[in-house]
């Protein structure tokens, strides 16, 4: 089911929204957690059951496999447990979406002709395996004591985060769920929710599905650019990939805080940075702290001592599996590598105390964010160079397709002077008649455009 879908809208929201307050009205406080789990399950089984099974299965081995790690005192047995938690979630992960791109390649090198396996990709289970490879280091470092499978389950399925974030950590949610104060019906969130959620839809519906018609046209007819196309097509699908992935997030967000839970902010204008170490702070925020707290901070202390060259090896090795965690394709890893290599010079740059004007900053950090979402986005390495390398060439000019020139700058021009959606997300939103109308015309253009919903980008991840 997508947010972006008239069944989501209109019936499944609006359902699991009245039940569960009608429960914690009446203080079946359990069976309304358990009705959100039920309600999350059907949601994510509506995209295709086959995988429920999977996301049942993975809650019950990593939560008894957390428990075992509560609970036990010798360091060997816990040590033993850790490790076979993890080597079970990344196999899982590895299985399903690596397995077949590893037995191309070997096919490829070695002139070999292994039969692929051609396995689906099951639905957001990169987001649910590193959600719970978070929990097992918690129980393994004694951080978390969580007792009860069915609020567990509650925080790795939770419908509004469950499919593409953001990552939660399951302190922060696990509490919300048990506050009685969250058990009432909260109409200031309610109202916050809504005009988020508004907002996330435009984002989809309005702006992200239509870069798209501009951006897919030009990574399908990659060999044909000029300096013109490859820039608008560039641009586009940038533009594209963060309403399209801030949108979710929105509605997510709005979701979440309509049953009084808050959700961790995943995106603050991360095209406003002016360098590559200021795009980290604001895209996909809850895998940047992810990787911080998992991946990054622990391979710098495993240093005896720490140096600017070892964050830096950290820094690199950390970004890599970034790009990987993506997907199984040479351009996933590419992408992991700019990133890396930019990240790495632009400490490098703040290190020697090197400053350039803000305004600079900014256009050579969007040359880079261009030039690198081109990569994340190609289908292949020859179609990511193609247009590249178009970008930088003035040796043939075409005429420019007006009509798609405007709707690219007006979805660019609208992310400067725009409030990001996270000032109503952390101030509020006051009852008053601008608010008021500036939410009925959201509602209205979004009626308007809903037709055949789009799946969200971040889908395939």
């Amino acid at each position: 089911m997508l947010f972006n879908s008239i069944e989501f809208i209109f019936f499944f929201l609006p359902t699991v929204f009245s039940v569960y307050f009608l429960f914690t009205k009446i203080r079946l406080f359990e069976i309304s957690k358990i009705w959100l789990i039920l309600a999350s399950l059907f949601f994510y089984g509506f995209w295709n059951i086959d995988y429920v099974p999977l996301i049942i299965s993975s809650i019950l081995i990593n939560f008894y496999l957390g428990r075992f790690l509560v609970r036990r005192k010798k360091n060997l047995d816990k040590k033993i447990i850790f490790l076979v938690g993890i080597i079970i979630n990344i196999s899982i992960l590895g299985f399903f979406k690596y397995f077949d791109f590893i037995i191309f390649n070997i096919n490829h090198i070695s002139g070999s002709n292994m039969s692929l396996m051609n396995i689906a990709l099951p639905l957001a289970i990169s987001f649910f395996t590193l959600q719970q490879i978070a929990f097992l280091v918690d129980c393994y470092e004694g951080v978390s004591k969580e007792k009860s499978l069915i609020n567990y389950s509650l925080f790795v399925v939770f419908f509004p985060q469950l499919i593409a974030g953001p990552i939660v950590h399951h302190k922060n949610t696990l509490s919300q769920f048990s506050d009685i104060k969250n058990k009432r019906l909260n109409l200031k969130n309610v109202q916050v929710g809504i005009l988020i959620f508004s907002i996330g839809l435009f984002k989809k519906i309005v702006l992200a599905d239509n870069l798209a018609e501009i951006a897919n046209p030009g990574f399908t007819e990659y060999y044909s650019h000029d300096f013109y196309s490859a820039w608008l097509t560039a641009v586009a699908y940038s533009l594209q990939l963060y309403f399209d992935f801030s949108g979710y997030a929105d509605m997510a967000i709005g979701s979440a805080l309509l049953f009084n839970i808050k959700l961790p902010i995943n995106f603050n204008s991360p095209l406003k940075s002016t360098s590559i170490i200021e795009f980290w702070s604001r895209w996909h925020i809850s895998l940047t702290n992810f990787i911080n707290a998992y991946i990054y901070n622990p391979l710098l202390l495993s240093f005896k001592q720490i140096s600017f060259s070892k964050a830096m090896f950290a820094t690199f090795i950390s970004i890599m599996i970034a790009g990987i965690w993506h997907g199984a394709a040479w351009s996933f890893f590419l992408y992991g590598l700019v990133h890396s290599i930019a990240l790495i010079a632009n400490h490098l740059f703040r290190k020697n105390r090197l400053r350039l004007n803000r305004y600079l900053s900014w256009i050579l950090f969007f040359i880079f964010i261009n030039c690198a979402f081109v990569i994340f986005r190609a289908e292949t390495l020859t179609g990511s160079f193609n247009i590249i390398l178009s970008m930088f060439s003035f040796s043939h000019l075409n005429e420019i397709n007006t009509l798609e020139l405007i709707i690219v700058i007006f979805a660019f021009l609208l992310i400067f002077p725009s409030r990001n959606s996270t000032f109503y997300y952390e101030n509020g939103v006051k009852s008053n008649f601008k608010v008021a109308v500036f939410l009925a015309v959201i509602m209205v253009i979004n009626f308007a455009s809903i037709s055949e919903p789009s799946t969200f980008i971040y889908f395939q991840f």
